[in-house]
């Protein structure tokens, strides 16, 4: 018997070596599969690269954290199984935590913490949640976390707010796009070039106070210069892109070939142009007279493929304005009126660049067409009209009054108007054949692979600005002050910059698509008691069929082993 206690030991003391074994080894050795269709659970190569190249450690701050409806738990699910694929890919050098920002039993300590987070850059979203009795609670989610990297901190916010969309979708739209914010934002924060973007002035372009806001939010991820080019040959070499917001005075020469020849070596540039003139002051004096007002770049645009028509569009799906009305004797009051020449247009689904983002609000809008048969350059529309559109060519008048005798719905005939073009590829220059020489050297006629954006409204980049106490304070871009709306200006901006700037792939995340597999819930209430008492007695009776095989087996073996010992009486009861 001792010698069979001793041989029980030592086989014990084995098997948890072996064990113990197993598991030093499985600690060393990262071994994870993702069996989902769409691959959710697995990170992208430039994520991946970017992940593994950070030299120093980055802190997470998720603020998405406490008593939540259940799509936000799922948000807050995804966001962590997120982080935890970037802490093991990192090599653990990013490390997170999630902190409640309502979790304060002090009212006011709670309000002041808040705050705080709305100064540092996140949003909060007020959700209203019912409990199982029917009653209804407002409570203050911030679905956002800051990036800490060298000191260094940057807020995101992760939660698409479309509108347009109801919130299931929008929570689902969240979660497809966080590889990509979070991602992004590592990518800014860690990087040891940070890109240099221009705004061009000289020309009539938008004031700094008109792009406030969108300077602001590109500050996060650019240098940002203004300034004029003067004839001065490579003033812009050393910037990735060029913006040139709404210019409303002529170019000449000298600055159209510094621009062409910025192009051709590799320069990114953004178009916003007005073909058609309008003084908006003077909407509210009675009317304004829309003319067509060349810029002299129209040969240059046309050079790259891109015509902008000199029309105004009208749209049926637009913004409102409260415009002053009187009914008889009775004092004016304002009223929502559609407002047909602020039409809110359609971003693409098919490019990163637009990808679940809410429509974007125009005004005074014309559109474009592609043009010229060169193949070595693709186009992709990136913001088009509505189904119920139509142009109307200047000169014509236009006026606040025009609500009183709108045109009638059939005359909008006109569908989905192309304002907004990317183009990629090698763009051909404008002076092939009339110039030889550009700042002492040969003039390149030929760009090779390059991206450009063309936009028929230079208005979608510019914030509305009010007076207060006396100074000018620029409001959100795309933010409608008369129904509390932010549209998606600001995105597509913002979007359009980081792809024509890109180069690690990471705006490509935006066109991840996950199939969101929902339940059918007739189905589910049909056999909902069936899988409640699955689910309840289920793992009991395992449990129960486990055990009684184990006995029998514990039987079996004990029995067969007293049948062989020596020295034992056997009994026969027949």
């Amino acid at each position: 018997m001792k010698s069979r206690r001793l041989k029980d030991i030592i086989d014990f003391l084995a098997l948890a070596g072996v064990l113990i074994f197993i598991v030093l080894i499985t600690s060393l050795i990262s071994f994870r599969i993702d069996l989902t269709e769409d691959k959710r659970h697995s990170l992208s190569d430039p994520a991946k690269n970017i992940l593994s190249s950070i030299n120093n450690d980055i802190y997470i701050q998720v603020f998405l954290d406490g008593e939540m409806p259940v799509g936000f738990k799922r948000l807050r699910r995804s966001v962590t199984a997120m982080l935890e694929e970037f802490r093991i890919v990192s090599g653990r050098r990013v490390d997170y935590t999630f902190i409640n920002p309502s979790g304060s039993e002090d009212k006011e300590e709670r309000i002041n913490y808040q705050i705080s987070l709305i100064n540092k850059g996140l949003y909060p979203v007020e959700i209203f949640d019912e409990d199982k009795e029917g009653g209804q609670s407002t409570k203050t989610i911030f679905p956002g976390l800051i990036v800490n990297y060298n000191g260094i901190k940057m807020p995101v916010n992760f939660l698409k707010n479309n509108p347009s969309l109801s919130a299931e979708q929008n929570l689902i739209n969240s979660i497809e796009g966080l590889e990509y914010e979070l991602i992004q934002s590592i990518s800014t924060i860690s990087a040891d070039t940070i890109y240099k973007i221009a705004f061009l002035e000289g020309h009539g372009e938008l004031d700094e106070i008109d792009v406030a806001d969108l300077t602001l939010e590109l500050g996060k991820f650019f240098t940002i210069d203004r300034g004029v080019i003067d004839g001065q040959p490579g003033i812009l070499d050393d910037y990735a892109a060029l913006v040139i917001a709404k210019p409303s005075t002529q170019f000449n020469e000298d600055d159209k070939l510094i621009i062409d020849q910025y192009i051709m070596n590799g320069g990114k540039t953004i178009w916003l142009v007005d073909a058609v003139y309008l003084n908006t002051d003077s909407l509210a004096m009675g009317g304004s007279m829309a003319l067509y007002y060349p810029l002299n770049i129209e040969d240059q645009l046309f050079k790259y493929g891109i015509r902008i028509n000199p029309v105004l569009i009208q749209d049926t799906d637009c913004i409102t304005l409260p415009l002053s009305t009187s009914f008889g004797n009775q004092q004016q009051q304002p009223i929502p009126v559609p407002w047909i020449y602020s039409p809110l247009l359609y971003p693409s689904v098919k490019s990163p660049i637009t990808r679940n983002i809410n429509k974007v609000r125009g005004n005074f809008v014309n559109y474009l067409d592609t043009v010229g048969e060169d193949n070595d350059i693709s186009k992709r529309i990136l913001l088009a009209t509505s189904p119920n559109s139509r142009f109307v060519s200047p000169p014509r008048i236009v006026s606040l009054d025009e609500f009183r005798n709108p045109p009638p719905e059939e005359i909008f005939n006109r569908q989905f108007l192309p304002v907004a073009v990317l183009l990629e590829g090698g763009f051909s220059s404008l002076y092939t054949n009339r110039i030889r020489d550009y700042n002492g050297s040969g003039l390149k006629e030929k760009s090779d692979f390059n991206k450009m954006i063309v936009i028929a409204d230079g208005d979608i980049t510019r914030n509305d600005v009010i007076r207060e106490q006396g100074s000018l304070m620029p409001l959100p871009l795309g933010y409608d002050r008369y129904r509390k709306l932010t549209y998606g200006n600001k995105d597509f901006m913002v979007n359009c910059l980081n792809y024509l700037v890109d180069d690690k792939g990471i705006m490509e995340l935006r066109s991840r698509e996950l199939k969101i597999r929902r339940l059918d819930m007739e189905k589910v209430a049909d056999t909902r008691l069936v899988w409640q008492l699955i689910n309840t007695l289920g793992p009991i009776i395992l449990v129960l069929i486990f055990a009684t095989l184990y006995r029998l087996i514990r039987m079996r073996k004990y029995a067969s082993n007293l049948s062989h010992e020596p020295n034992m009486t056997k009994f026969h009861l027949f």
